[in-house]
């Protein structure tokens, strides 16, 4: 009897593939323009240079803390969150999304404005008699910043976790009167584990390669990242030889990284939908006022910066602003590049993630983890360099184009896709567990299936990513 000839390569895997194809050639090229312009350079002298190992060890060093400063204390916040339902609870969540599409240099305004020399703390020290030594300049300046961005973006992260811990294992603690350390390690822990080592990576990789923070609250050479030196090397001195070189170290650093928390984490079962979300009895006066202290500490952090944005700027004239052309115009450029670059980077996550989960599903792990690598890859690659790679590129080839916001949107919108894979990962795939085999076995193949059950569940996902995305700006 004749069977149907099989595909080469199959349906599902086409969309990931294209996606990762475009993701690791634009990064290729960028780099390879960037590289072949490059005059002759000492490399070894380059590699000796003493300075140069200075700021490899310090971006290593502020990244890790701020890692560690911002998934640790997460933690308990996301558990604490999850677990309480008090008024405002809502508006808190909505403040740690704020936090991620906030502009850095406006964080870094309220910041200083809070913790300066002049600052609120410093005037509250002064009218109680004590002398203030803190400084936001420097290496405790640069973590004070990382933190205020990515404790709510590992809190949110490590919520999710929480909120995929299927209800029956809930129950079934609660029946078993199991509390405390026990319900954590045994119940919340397998599922945090999973995403600490994927949101930790992401944030060391993003404080690694920070740029405007160092910038603004460096305070000198000795506070220098690796992406700042490729800034100087290209802005100042226009070595790009000694960047590419900088940029080369950066992608290697960043992509062990991957490799190292995309190996790590593991995917768990999912368990019955229609049970998520149950919550037991919290009692204890002991947890409450536990809970209380933590949330009071993260509303401490986030608060005061935020305020004294808008304090300084109402004191400033705020409404003449409003008057200003200006203003206007380069409102809406922000909001059309920023709303283009968020959807397009959705959409190529999804693709990316929608061949990763078919993959993951037939057990072909090591494949479904490199086309996961492709999109991680850009967080690797230097904005600055992929910018100056895009402008050597059209300038010896077609010439540069007279509007750069199609390079702009296409550019931004490559840099958020490492921001919306973390969002998009585990609600996808849990989907797709969840709803595989009953596809399946009804016979719903192809878009259908994957519109039936992907919007179900990622359409708030989506709807998170896109605003994480917004904040493509600041690249």
């Amino acid at each position: 009897m004749a069977t149907r000839r099989q595909p080469l390569i199959p349906g599902w895997l086409w969309p990931g593939l294209l996606t990762a194809t475009l993701l690791s050639g634009v990064a290729l090229l960028a780099f390879g323009a960037l590289w072949f312009n490059a005059p002759d350079s000492n490399w070894r002298a380059l590699m000796q240079d003493s300075y140069l190992h200075h700021v490899i060890a310090f971006s290593f060093w502020q990244a890790l803390l701020s890692a560690l400063l911002s998934v640790i204390p997460a933690i308990p916040l996301a558990r604490a969150l999850w677990r309480r339902r008090f008024p405002g609870r809502r508006l808190l969540l909505r403040l740690c999304a704020m936090t991620l599409v906030l502009p850095v240099l406006v964080a870094v305004f309220g910041l200083l404005s809070v913790y300066g020399r002049e600052g609120w703390l410093a005037q509250l020290c002064a009218l109680l008699g004590i002398e203030y030594h803190f400084s936001p300049y420097g290496l405790q300046g640069i973590l004070l910043a990382h933190v205020f961005f990515n404790l709510p973006l590992a809190t949110r992260l490590l919520m999710q976790a929480l909120e995929n811990i299927p209800g029956e294992q809930r129950q079934l603690a609660a029946q078993l009167g199991m509390e405390g350390g026990y319900f954590f390690r045994l119940v919340e822990w397998p599922w945090l584990r999973r995403q600490i080592l994927p949101a930790a990576a992401l944030i060391f990789m993003l404080c690694f390669a920070s740029f405007a923070t160092v910038l603004s609250l460096g305070g000198g050479p000795q506070a220098t990242t690796i992406e700042l030196a490729i800034f100087q090397a290209l802005s100042y001195d226009y070595d790009p030889g000694r960047a590419a070189l900088l940029a080369l170290l950066q992608m290697v650093c960043c992509l062990g990284l991957v490799m190292l928390s995309q190996r790590l984490s593991k995917a768990l079962p999912t368990g019955d939908i229609s049970l998520n979300g149950w919550r037991a009895a919290n009692r204890g006066v002991g947890r409450l006022l536990r809970d209380i202290l933590i949330v009071s500490l993260a509303l401490l952090l986030l608060l005061p910066p935020l305020l004294a944005v808008i304090v300084d700027g109402a004191r400033q004239g705020f409404s003449g602003l409003l008057h200003q052309s200006a203003l206007w115009q380069a409102a809406w450029t922000s909001l059309r590049i920023a709303l283009a670059a968020g959807l397009l980077s959705v959409l190529l996550t999804m693709l990316l993630l929608w061949s990763s989960r078919e993959l993951r599903l037939r057990q072909r792990l090591l494949a479904g983890q490199a086309l996961e690598m492709s999109g991680m890859l850009i967080l690797a690659m230097p904005g600055i360099v992929l910018a100056t790679g895009f402008f050597l590129l059209f300038n010896s080839t077609l010439g540069l184009p007279q509007r750069a916001d199609g390079i702009v949107i296409f550019t931004n919108a490559l840099m958020a896709i490492p921001y919306a894979m973390k969002v998009l990962e585990n609600p996808m795939c849990d989907i797709a567990e969840r709803y595989d085999r009953l596809c399946l076995s009804l016979d719903i193949r192809g878009l259908a299936a994957r519109t039936d059950r992907g919007t179900q569940g990622a359409a708030t996902s989506a709807g998170a990513g896109t605003c994480i995305c917004l904040r493509a700006l600041d690249w």
